[in-house]
């Protein structure tokens, strides 16, 4: 039986009632409204062993980025009780590092819907299905030694450039060769041809995401299809045989078509980058760009490293991402969690998995032409994007 959610952790700016950040009625809180929080105990992690009683009693007990990892966890399991279409992200070097696990495991219990990604995660990810190499290595070494006899290095981790990049490209051409160059397509259809070759030629399809994904109808996008091995070797049938029509644009409508068409939208951020922005764009893209305001996404998870006070925007929170009308709520269902993903990620879905029973996929692929049609003829009706593009001037939110 699945376990009862812990409460989520309070945050910070929760915890003045009145000191309202939309403007509310302010009140001087009494020292029992400061002072009511949970009771902090020495933790047992002898009692709490298995992940749901570790992150429950024991990182919910706690403080600092164990606690927001707790009210991750806390997030994601409700997502998955209001069947909210989750979207994950993945920036960083993921796959590399194993990541491709953890995730299979998620589209199979129905937990991951849909995944925007770094173009060279996606690459990354078919090594091991083809049987080659990825090896740990170490951080501190000589990297002209590695370059003069063919080894390249993410960090401490090692990959040969002949047996395994020049290799892993002869898929991505095989899956080129196979699709249809006389329409766009998005870089979603494009992987789900990727996926299906791997499921076919690979020894190991089971260790593919892209493979599980295309199985499962799970679209998967890449926010930058041209900044990976995967756009570089897409050069070759554009040279050979003519322009490759992969669009980023159909991208960004079905991406917000998906959006649109859910009743409750989510996220599970890994790092920052473009996947973070692309789907937080989608919202903006509904009511800035077609005047279809749905109010902003409803839960927000991002696990990260990047901090605020630089500026960039994987640093952004929740609260900035709410001003651009990305998130509904920045104090309801949003949570950072300052630390590396290669421990967050795989604690967090180990938690979700052994918490929550499987839902069934939602195979947003076999119908995100059908919601693309509709959000397309619903942009045609309104009369505010034909004003928009007549007149060159956009139709102002606030008067």
């Amino acid at each position: 039986m699945p376990h009862e959610p812990p409460k989520a952790p309070t945050r910070d700016h929760d915890s003045v009632p009145g000191e309202g950040r939309k403007g509310g009625e302010h009140r001087h809180p009494c020292k029992k409204d400061l002072f009511s929080g949970r009771m902090v105990e020495p933790l047992d992690v002898v009692s709490h062993r298995d992940v749901v009683s570790l992150m429950e009693e024991v990182f919910a007990g706690s403080g600092f980025n164990a606690r927001r990892l707790a009210e991750a966890a806390s997030i994601w399991r409700k997502m998955i009780q209001k069947d909210a279409t989750v979207c994950l992200t993945l920036a960083g070097a993921m796959t590399p590092i194993g990541m491709s696990g953890p995730i299979v495991s998620l589209i199979e219990r129905g937990m991951v819907d849909f995944v925007i990604s770094t173009g060279a995660n996606l690459y990354h990810d078919l090594h091991r299905a083809y049987d080659y190499p990825v090896r740990q290595g170490a951080a501190e070494v000589d990297d002209r030694l590695l370059h003069d006899v063919g080894v390249v290095r993410i960090y401490d981790t090692f990959i040969e450039e002949d047996d395994t990049l020049l290799a892993t490209d002869t898929c991505i051409l095989e899956a080129s060769r196979r699709m249809d160059m006389a329409r766009p397509f998005s870089s979603a259809d494009f992987h789900k041809v990727l996926g299906e070759v791997v499921a076919e030629t690979a020894p190991h399809p089971e260790k593919s995401l892209l493979a599980r994904a295309a199985e499962l109808d799970v679209p998967i996008y890449s926010s930058a299809p041209g900044d990976s091995s995967i756009g570089m070797n897409l050069v070759v049938p554009w040279v050979l045989q003519g322009p490759v029509p992969l669009n980023p644009i159909l991208d960004i409508i079905e991406s917000t078509a998906i959006v649109r068409n859910a009743t409750l939208n989510g996220a599970v951020e890994v790092g920052g980058g473009h996947p973070k922005n692309f789907y937080m764009q989608t919202q903006p893209t509904l009511w800035q760009i077609l005047h279809d305001d749905r109010g902003g996404h409803d839960f927000f998870i991002q696990l990260t490293t990047d901090s605020p006070h630089w500026g960039g925007l994987s640093g952004a929170t929740p609260s900035e991402a709410h001003s651009w009308g990305k998130i509904k709520d920045p104090d309801k269902d949003s949570t950072v969690v300052y630390s590396c993903a290669s421990i967050t990620f795989p604690l967090l879905a180990s938690y979700v998995m052994a918490a929550e029973a499987p839902r069934e996929p939602k195979r947003l692929f076999a119908q995100k032409d059908e919601w693309t049609r509709k959000l397309i003829e619903a942009a045609k009706d309104n009369p505010m994007v034909a004003e928009d593009w007549r007149t060159g001037h956009k139709s102002r939110r606030h008067g």
